[in-house]
């Protein structure tokens, strides 16, 4: 017996008049809205719901529903689970629902019968033009400016045979960038139609690939409100997701949330040509519906404290995101929600791999507290569908909890805050960081040693979309976030930053040239240290947002990307490209890509030097550092130098094994005598060798192969 017959209605009965939609029971799974033969399945969950309302509307503009269908508890209804099926609709149908309950917000209940909610498993979103995030708070009726879920088929988007590259992190360079900022910049080059969007992207395949990069994280494409921003301004950096499974439809070249899907998917697919990955950076700490005072939007109204870490005895939220709500992300509930938004998105959008932004909230339980087993991390690190991807954890959160070194798993790569911290420190002079520096380098086996980690567990960054960019890192010493409307109260005062002289741009040649160098010293430690080396958009050309260290509400010339600065900065331009050729030059991917940090360690023999060979310098009053490492398979010796003094100092050179030295990098030199090719670098006959203050040089002594007749 059907549902239908069991609950002793016929389908007769059940056909609407009009259009013929009609309705059926529905099964409570697959949870969201599912195409299927002959019309839609929806499923939602809400424990403590009353009635549950879903509203069908002909348009996102539309002021009202043309149809809308109550669910019967009896015949909707199973466990907390709320479904129906409505036949003769399918892809692009908008709709919403309207849930009513009990209104005890110190018991953590929020339902509010007026508010138009979202499916919280939405693939697409639709705003209207009379969309309105203010009247989704407090109490009123909304129906007529609320956003609206979207019912999407995706069975007819040809992959072309898509493969996905699963480059080893032994071979991965990250270019971090923002989708719009990318290419909405006049100077793009792009059309104006495709500047900002994921078309715009594509067309600047071509500039990723001759970088030399692996894999693009790309900042929040899940669906955000442009308006969850001061008065004024809007959210540009998208950390503020309504929901985890839409695209955000503004990256697309139309503007609409179902060609946004295609327009990703085929940026996708196309990077995947170009053998790039594609790395989501996902929010799933916290949410746009903000505190008790923040707009209902979906989680609020269907199971409020399923959804958001709430205070036992108040209901105000937890706030360990910095953002005004936490997610509950250890409740069953969410914890699946987040598990399934994952597999969508390697399973339908072919991503391959997720940054998880304040990676540490994920590690709370529903009191707040750490957990030393946290589920979801463990479900996420052990799950068979994300086995090939790439996982890595922003492993901090808001309220103070760090566990970079110490995340969970097997799995999880962590971004390296100290990395950024400590090789910045070194480079600016500071002292007492020559062991700390030296410690970076080799991976940080001081944080990855002890638990038996991969060399490349550490992704060392300098700069990121948080804090300052490179250039800005060189060229000033405070920060200055006045555009942002909050004082320069905002954003972080601990950027281990100078401006060698003179705060912002200087014509003084003299601080202009330290500034330059500084960049390259400090790209030359990313690209050459143990670990995954992630680059901020922009920082191969200095690209500058004048000052400002968090630009998440400037939608302008400020964050995007200069493309002038291509030709102003060829120079480092191309410093950057021939360090990523040299970082992937040596064969690796079969020797050190299942070892441990320690095994690597032992088998690279490090010999540590000062001004003199094996004589290094750790006091606190030390500003440099040289080593030598030996390449266990090629037997290719690498000579490094690292000057943070202001002052030149002369270094003996160590004896080799093999061939003669060969000068691959003085940051010092101007270009094109700052870096070579392995096969270009010219031969240096010297004992000594001149490093000039905050300089760093490179040499390599290749290997002598034995010929047929020598063997």
């Amino acid at each position: 017996m059907n549902r239908v017959e069991e609950f002793g209605i016929s389908l007769s009965t059940a056909l609407a008049a009009d259009n013929q939609i009609y309705t059926l029971p529905g099964e409570a799974f697959p949870l969201g809205s599912s195409v299927r033969e002959g019309g839609v399945n929806f499923s939602v969950y809400s424990k403590d719901a009353t009635r549950v309302t879903l509203h069908l509307f002909a348009s996102a503009d539309a002021a009202g529903p043309f149809r809308s269908f109550e669910l019967s508890p009896a015949l909707h209804k199973r466990g907390h689970y709320w479904f129906i099926f409505v036949g003769n609709i399918g892809h692009g149908q908008y709709y919403g629902f309207q849930v009513d309950g009990p209104w005890l917000p110190e018991r953590g209940l929020r339902f509010d019968c007026e508010k138009v909610l979202i499916d919280p498993y939405s693939q697409a979103i639709g705003f209207g033009r009379n969309y309105s995030r203010q009247r989704a708070i407090g109490s009123g009726d909304n129906m007529d400016a609320c956003m609206k879920s979207i019912v999407v088929d995706h069975s007819d988007f040809d992959w072309q045979d898509d493969v996905a590259p699963r480059h080893s992190l032994t071979d991965t360079i990250i270019y971090e960038m923002h989708v719009a900022g990318f290419t909405r910049h006049p100077s793009s080059g792009v059309v104006q139609a495709k500047q900002g969007t994921f078309s715009g992207v594509i067309e600047k395949i071509p500039y990723l690939k001759s970088l030399g990069v692996t894999a693009v994280e790309l900042m929040p494409v899940q669906q955000f409100d442009v308006d969850d921003a001061p008065e004024g301004r809007d959210n540009y950096w998208g950390y503020s997701p309504i929901n985890f499974f839409a695209v955000h439809a503004d990256y697309s070249v139309e503007k609409a949330p179902l060609s946004a899907i295609d327009e990703f998917k085929t940026l996708v697919r196309e990077l995947h040509k170009a053998d790039i990955e594609v790395i989501l950076d996902v929010v799933f700490n916290h949410t746009s519906e903000g505190d008790e005072h923040g707009p209902t939007f979906c989680f609020k109204g269907l199971q409020n404290g399923a959804y958001y870490l709430l205070d036992k005895e108040t209901g105000h939220y937890g706030n360990y995101s910095g953002c005004g709500n936490t997610c509950n992300a250890n409740h069953s509930v969410l914890r699946r929600m987040i598990i399934d938004a994952l597999h969508y998105w390697v399973t339908e959008m072919h991503v391959d791999g997720f940054r998880f932004d304040l990676a540490s909230v994920l590690a709370r339980d529903s009191q707040g507290s750490p957990m030393k087993e946290p589920p979801l991390l463990w479900s996420i690190d052990s799950d068979p569908i994300l086995c090939s991807t790439k996982i890595i954890a922003e492993a901090w959160d808001a309220a103070g909890l760090y566990q970079v070194g110490s995340f969970i798993g097997d799995r999880w790569n962590e971004w390296n805050g100290k990395f950024r911290d400590d090789v910045r420190a070194f480079w600016r002079g500071d002292a007492g960081y020559a062991s700390r520096f030296a410690s970076r380098i080799l991976g940080s086996p001081d944080m990855y040693c002890s638990r038996h980690h991969s060399p490349h567990r550490s992704v060392n960054f300098i700069c990121a979309h948080d804090g300052f960019t490179l250039n800005d890192l060189v060229s000033y010493s405070e920060k200055h976030n006045e555009a942002n409307g909050e004082g320069n109260r905002d954003g972080d005062n601990h950027n281990v930053s100078s401006n060698y002289g003179v705060e912002g741009p200087t014509d003084i040649a003299e601080i202009e040239l330290l500034r330059h160098r500084q960049c390259k010293n400090m790209l030359a430690t990313l690209f050459l240290a143990l670990g995954t080396p992630m680059l901020n958009m922009g920082d191969e050309v200095r690209r500058t947002q004048q000052g400002n260290n968090n630009a998440y509400c400037q939608d302008n010339e400020l964050s995007w990307f200069d493309w002038r600065l291509v030709d102003t900065h060829s120079d480092l331009l191309r410093f950057v490209t021939l360090l990523s050729q040299l970082r992937t030059a040596e064969p690796t991917i079969d020797w050190n890509m299942h070892m441990s940090l320690n095994s690597v360690l032992e088998d690279v023999g490090i010999r540590w030097h000062g001004i003199q060979p094996d004589q290094p310098d750790w006091s606190e009053s030390s500003h440099s550092i040289a080593l030598t490492v030996y390449h266990p398979i090629t037997q290719d010796e690498l000579y490094v130098v690292c000057n943070a003094f202001w002052d030149p100092l002369e270094f003996t050179l160590p004896d080799r094994h093999c061939s003669d030295w060969h000068l691959v990098i003085n940051t010092a030199k101007p270009s094109p005598h700052d870096i070579y090719s392995i096969d270009e670098a010219p031969l240096y006959t010297r004992d000594t060798i001149l490093a000039t203050g905050r300089s760093m040089i490179v040499m390599v002594a290749k290997a002598i192969k034995a010929t047929k007749q020598d063997r």
